[in-house]
């Protein structure tokens, strides 16, 4: 059963999703992923975001059966990386990751990055894949609209999710508009701009009002706006932080005031042409 307090999203494929999740970027594999599964799952987590390139697969894999949630409650996201693109090597590739993971199905799976000359053969795998009930829901990260609206002019599934970077000073709403209108989810990584929300004063100044932290008022904010998140944190203490937000809402003035910060910046960097 999913947490009381963790809101859901419904996908196109009418899959529940919930709306916040742990992702993994970075977490080693020597146990440092394990404790942050685990950790995230006694919380209340019920989602959990890896993917190949983050070479900690098989450390999620352990915490998931270590746990005593059961496999079947559990939202598990992998992805395909740019190198392992092209129609049979996403094949081979998904392969590798349930065989790491060791489950025989993931929930959601995801193209990590466009690479232009192979994405959409790359999906039409994930068809394949996702017909044969492997994966319960497929999608895109990265992706822009002319690069969205490619995909679907040549494939049969539309993109259950669009995983982008999105926060405060990056608000997307061109992109959400699009999304919105093709019932495509998305999902925000680096939600919290690792960290730096902590010192916008006007997330700060919202936060004293709902006794909450700037981070927690980042990830509030995404969410009502029908935004899923997936903040990484390996820290206990601050994986717990992360899930409390649903014991308030941002008002309208509140929501506007965070919308304001945009400046359309990106913190990552464009990784679409690494092959």
């Amino acid at each position: 059963m999913l947490s009381k307090n963790a809101s859901i999203f419904t996908l196109n494929n009418e899959l529940k999703m919930p709306s916040i999740g742990l992702g993994v970027l970075f977490a080693e594999n020597d146990g440092e992923v394990e404790g942050a599964v685990i950790s995230a799952l006694k919380s209340g987590y019920r989602k959990i975001d890896t993917a190949s390139a983050y070479q900690n697969e098989k450390g999620v894999g352990r915490a998931i059966r270590e746990s005593e949630v059961p496999r079947e409650e559990i939202f598990l996201t992998t992805k395909v990386w740019n190198t392992e693109q092209g129609y049979d090597k996403t094949l081979l590739a998904f392969e590798q990751s349930l065989k790491q993971l060791q489950t025989d199905y993931v929930d959601l799976y995801l193209i990590h990055w466009p690479v232009k000359a192979k994405y959409k053969e790359t999906y039409r795998a994930m068809e394949h894949i996702y017909a044969s009930g492997k994966a319960k829901a497929i999608g895109v990260c990265n992706f822009s609209i002319a690069q969205l609206e490619d995909l679907m002019e040549h494939s049969n599934v539309v993109p259950a999710i669009n995983q982008v970077e999105m926060h405060p000073h990056l608000s997307q709403n061109e992109l959400l508009h699009f999304a919105n209108a093709h019932n495509i989810q998305l999902e925000a990584w680096r939600p919290i701009m690792m960290g730096e929300v902590l010192s916008i004063p006007e997330l700060v100044d919202i936060g004293k009002v709902h006794q909450k932290s700037a981070v927690q008022i980042a990830l509030r904010w995404l969410v009502q706006r029908g935004v899923a998140v997936i903040p990484k944190s390996v820290t206990q203490k601050r994986i717990i932080q992360n899930f409390e937000i649903f014991d308030f809402m941002l008002t309208k003035e509140e929501m506007a005031i965070v919308e304001g910060l945009n400046q359309n910046r990106n913190l990552g960097e464009d990784l679409s042409h690494i092959e």
